[in-house]
């Protein structure tokens, strides 16, 4: 497996700072990208190009926090993280009632989809307000806990240098948990994002 981290010279570590990877990323990609390699000879290029995917792969995977977190697991256990087949029980409330409103929303604009009347329409469009409404309450809800989830990565990042063995073991316990949390959320709110943006349609 290729260690992204090294690649991209970055530390590894479950949290980055964006900006500087992105400063690092086109750093690197710069002398390498197709627009400055055209004059070279075949092989040159194909090792170019060949570099710049790399590169690119090591970018998309290291700027998201959860790809990133993932690729860290990996490398430290060796192994991928294991996924979890059920929703924890604290987050099976919210996961019911997303994939609830999923359904009533695309029930709502398969509804929507076949009203041709114009009077209707309106109505559809007043309807369809409520839907939003309600997609963005749990797109806020499902915000708040994705952002603690990504404080409590940054913490156990900022930890783990002074920590002792045993304690490690345990953060990479917990940042294995938390990537598989990070997992429902990040899923839940493209769900919900989806259905947002077809509303508005």
């Amino acid at each position: 497996m290729t260690d992204y981290f090294t690649l991209l010279e970055e530390p590894r570590r479950p949290w980055l700072d964006a900006e500087r990877l992105k400063e690092k990323f086109l750093a690197r990609s710069a002398s390498v990208h197709p627009d400055r390699v055209h004059g070279l000879g075949t092989a040159e290029r194909a090792a170019a190009h060949e570099h710049f995917t790399e590169l690119n792969a090591a970018y998309a995977c290291l700027r998201e926090p959860k790809d990133r977190l993932r690729h860290w697991l990996e490398l430290e256990l060796g192994a991928p993280p294991r996924d979890l087949q059920n929703i924890p029980a604290d987050l099976m409330d919210l996961s019911l009632g997303i994939g609830q409103l999923c359904r009533q929303t695309d029930s709502f604009l398969a509804e929507r989809n076949r009203t041709s009347s114009p009077l209707l329409q309106v109505q559809m469009f007043q309807r369809g307000q409520e839907w939003t409404g309600k997609i963005q309450v749990l797109q806020k809800q499902t915000a708040t806990r994705l952002e603690k989830l990504l404080h409590e990565v940054q913490e156990q990042d900022a930890a783990w240098d002074s920590a002792s063995l045993a304690e490690r073991r345990d953060r990479l316990t917990r940042l294995e948990e938390v990537y598989r949390l990070l997992s429902y959320f990040t899923r839940w709110q493209g769900q919900l994002q989806e259905r947002f943006i077809r509303l508005l349609e």
